[in-house]
């Protein structure tokens, strides 16, 4: 269940636009903070704590991508959801990369709206929660999944909550086929084309980090999904 009174970030250059998703969401009880400009937005979530940030991407002095970059830098777990008049599919790719949750284009119907951000925060919420006493050993590396964090001989590397949850499935079904609408369902939410590229990105992702291990591979499953293979010592010696 998602608590009543999260706090979310809006940040929309539009101010009647601004207004009304702020109005909506305060009805629907939520605490809501709305900024006008990519600069005044990005202030207030340096100095305050949020649950989500909504994110308009055209926008006066600093725009949402370079929003969301910037606040990726320092933190790798609120969510944040891309609102924008822009359709291309470049842009929405552009979005998944930097780190954003969700992409929702003007203009939508305030129940959609509502269903995503409750989406969203009941993914995110769950997977703070899900096997987080999860430790797993993957040929030369450790995954502490409830720190979000993989170790080696050659140090440490703190993962994004995205790419802790992708790889804590990985491991979960390691040596077998992690079927791709699973892993979408549980951690994108959806089965869809943009989910599905965005996965495919932070598979690659995935696969550098676990580059320095030749005993490890996340495999392509044709048509069905990826397998995270993982050879033990016997069998690095036939």
């Amino acid at each position: 269940m998602i608590r009543t009174k999260a706090k979310i970030l809006l940040v929309e250059d539009d101010k009647n636009l601004g207004i009304v998703i702020r109005d909506l969401l305060e009805m629907s009880d939520y605490q809501v903070v709305l900024r006008e400009n990519g600069q005044e937005g990005l202030a207030e979530f340096n100095k305050g704590s949020y649950n989500l940030v909504l994110l308009d991407i055209m926008m006066p002095i600093i725009d949402g991508f370079t929003v969301a970059e910037e606040i990726r830098k320092k933190d790798c777990e609120t969510p944040i959801i891309f609102i924008t008049a822009r359709v291309m599919k470049e842009d929405k790719l552009k979005g998944f990369r930097i780190g954003a949750d969700d992409y929702i284009t003007k203009p939508f119907s305030t129940e959609e709206l509502k269903l995503r951000i409750n989406a969203v925060l009941r993914r995110t919420n769950q997977g703070a929660n899900r096997n987080r006493n999860e430790v797993f050993t993957i040929g030369r590396y450790t995954f502490d999944y409830t720190n979000h964090l993989l170790s080696s001989v050659s140090g440490e590397r703190r993962l994004t909550r995205r790419e802790a949850e992708l790889l804590n499935l990985l491991c979960l079904h390691m040596n077998n086929t992690l079927r791709r609408d699973i892993a979408l369902k549980t951690i994108w939410g959806e089965d869809d084309y943009f989910m599905g590229r965005s996965m495919d990105v932070y598979i690659t992702k995935l696969r550098k980090l676990l580059g320095d291990d030749p005993g490890v591979a996340i495999v392509n499953i044709h048509n069905t999904g990826f397998k995270l293979e993982v050879k033990t010592p016997a069998d690095k010696t036939h």
